[in-house]
């Protein structure tokens, strides 16, 4: 039998006065395949840096079989000092390993060689990293959220060619058909040691709920037993002292055993409010059209959704999907067609960029604007620091500001947001980001039992085959396909998955005012945001509220209907003011548009 290529053994980390890892290890033998998994805060990142040799733990033992290569991806890569993205690729190939491997990867993974890292958006810098960390082809890959990022196309391109490698991997993600289809092992960490199944991850989590049970039933049975001392303790017939004083000390051990059992960490408690019932006809939209400086977006759609269907849009990076659900949601208007929303709407969003979000906010303020103390969700009111712990928040955390959280805390704590809104159309744009694997299973529960509608763009796989009823489905610029069912009924039906943007040298230029271009994923150049384009981008809905803030009072006076015969001076001056504050929030609404399309293609 063949020695491993790494070993951890007896692995021991502390983050403050809170132990991370204590007893965690792990075996990587040639071939192996093993999904890392855990909740999230458990240790797993930290662990795969100790595994990489990047950090080091405060006790046990990291073994290298000699000669073995080990890549290690880092959610956050660091691309500093070097002149340009291929070069930052080139320089972590082995001596001997040939220049064309990086530059095929840079170019399947849709990032420009000759750009700066300086002008790297976070997630082309995790594609330049992801294909520095694949080019080698080393021995040992240590790959932490690879599919962060990455659109449905660019995922299921990775799997294939990690299916193709032939080395040993050691995978952290919480996309479940990702795991699903690459792991033969998974190491669990819970509690600060680790677990092994050498099976993949399609068998964790009957295997996890064993576990739970087993545990269940052992803790069960010491609370019995400790039950049954203390009755002897109190009626018992009195036994020799020394034999006497040894039951005592084995009843102290076992209370202490019983007072510092560290059960399961608590899942989240996801609940909604509902608003009163919509009408049976929630969004029709009929030949409806969009397109930005000759480039179709939306071509001849019509789709009509009704009250309790559960809407996924799939397409590649920069199709357009967040442009599409502002269309249906009439957030903005096509250029030729009609959208009818129906009665009684009341729509809650969570946006995937969590930009409703602010930094300064603490969790309680994020959840009960205005400083309220207390939130009603379900029909229930809650105090908002009981509300914060039904999502894994502690009640110290009530108070922390949104900047000093996690990229998990974060998506919690929209989520939090989001349902606490009463609603009877839920609009969910990447729900899934750095939610981990239970809390995504409560999220689809939820879905499942809501009483609305719900629309929702995602790229996890098996996330839309466990809530979607219907997929519509980017088949070529403009063109969207409505298919009944989830992402792999979808897959059925069309004979295959979501194709990529093609590429092109020529894609036509956006207007001078941006002159950037739309090519996403070129080989010869990505478009870049300029400072300009960036100012504006955060500007422009600042504006375009003063605008319409503007327009109602206008339009309050205006409604007045003695102000034209007692001063038609006035009224002709409102009325010029108003049509030309109206040519000016569309434009700005479609220059915002413009840009947040180029935006979505550039940053993926």
């Amino acid at each position: 039998m063949a020695p491993p290529l790494l070993t951890l053994a007896d692995i021991a980390l502390t983050f403050g006065a809170t132990p991370l890892l204590t007893r965690a290890e792990m075996i990587v033998g040639a071939g192996d395949r093993i999904g890392l998994v855990g909740r999230n805060g458990s240790g797993k990142s930290s662990f795969l840096k100790i595994a990489a040799g990047i950090i080091e733990s405060d006790s046990g033992d990291r073994f290298v079989h000699p000669g073995s290569t080990v890549r290690y991806l880092p959610q956050e890569p660091d691309l500093a000092g070097y002149a340009s993205v291929i070069d930052y690729v080139r320089a972590g190939l082995a001596p001997g390993d040939e220049d064309y491997r990086a530059d095929y990867l840079v170019d399947h993974l849709g990032v420009d060689p000759d750009a700066s890292p300086e002008t790297l958006s976070g997630g082309e810098a995790r594609r330049a990293a992801l294909a520095r960390t694949l080019a080698p082809q080393p021995d040992i890959l240590l790959l932490d959220e690879p599919t962060n990022h990455l659109d449905l196309p660019a995922i299921e391109w990775l799997e294939s060619e990690l299916k193709a490698y032939r080395g040993a991997l050691v995978l952290i993600s919480h996309d479940r058909r990702f795991l699903e289809n690459l792991t033969r092992q998974v190491v669990w960490i819970d509690r600060g040691v680790t677990r092994r199944l050498d099976r993949g991850f399609a068998h964790f989590e009957a295997w996890r709920d064993e576990v739970f049970e087993a545990e269940e039933t052992e803790r069960h049975k010491l609370a019995r037993q400790i039950a049954r001392e203390e009755d002897w303790m109190r009626y018992g017939v009195t036994a020799r002292r020394k034999r006497n004083v040894r039951r005592v000390g084995e009843l102290i051990d076992m209370k202490s055993k019983l007072k510092t059992w560290r059960g399961p960490q608590g899942a989240a408690n996801l609940s909604l409010s509902e608003a009163e019932r919509s009408g049976k006809l929630v969004i029709e939209a009929e030949h409806v059209a969009k397109s930005f400086d000759g480039r179709p977006i939306v071509e001849d759609l019509s789709i009509k959704i009704a009250r309790g269907d559960r809407v996924a849009l799939v397409g590649p990076n920069g199709a357009g999907k967040t442009t599409l659900i502002k269309l249906l949601t009439r957030e903005i208007e096509p250029d030729a067609g009609t959208v009818r929303l129906g009665a009684n709407l009341e729509v809650a969003s969570l946006d995937q960029k969590r930009a409703a979000l602010k930094p300064d906010w603490t969790v309680a303020e994020a959840i009960a604007p205005g400083g309220g103390e207390r939130v009603e969700v379900g029909g229930q009111v809650k105090h908002v620091a009981a509300y914060m712990k039904d999502f894994l928040f502690s009640s110290e955390q009530v108070r922390t500001p949104v900047k000093a959280l996690s990229g998990g805390e974060r998506a919690r704590l929209m989520l939090a947001r989001a349902l606490a809104l009463p609603s009877n159309l839920l609009v969910l744009d990447e729900p899934t980001n750095d939610l981990d694997l239970e809390t995504l299973d409560l999220l689809e529960e939820l879905i499942s039992d809501y009483d609305g509608t719900c629309i929702l763009v995602s790229h996890d796989r098996d996330f839309i085959d466990r809530t979607a009823t219907a997929t519509i489905a980017w088949e070529t610029d403009g063109v969207w396909r409505v298919y009944a069912g989830g992402y792999s009924d979808m897959v059925d039906q069309r004979g295959e998955g979501v194709r990529a943007r093609e590429k092109a040298e020529d894609k036509a230029a956006v207007k001078s005012s941006g002159a950037t271009s739309l090519r996403a994923g070129s080989k010869t150049g990505a478009a870049k945001l300029s400072f300009r384009d960036k100012h504006a981008l955060q500007t422009l809905p600042g504006e375009i509220e003063k605008i319409e803030q503007r327009l109602a009072k206008i339009e309050a006076e205006l409604a007045d209907a003695g102000l034209f015969s007692r001063d038609p001076e006035r009224f002709n001056t409102l009325s010029l003011e108003h049509a030309a504050l109206g040519q000016d929030k569309v434009a700005k609404e479609e220059r915002w548009l413009e840009l947040e399309m180029l935006r979505e293609d550039i940053e993926g």
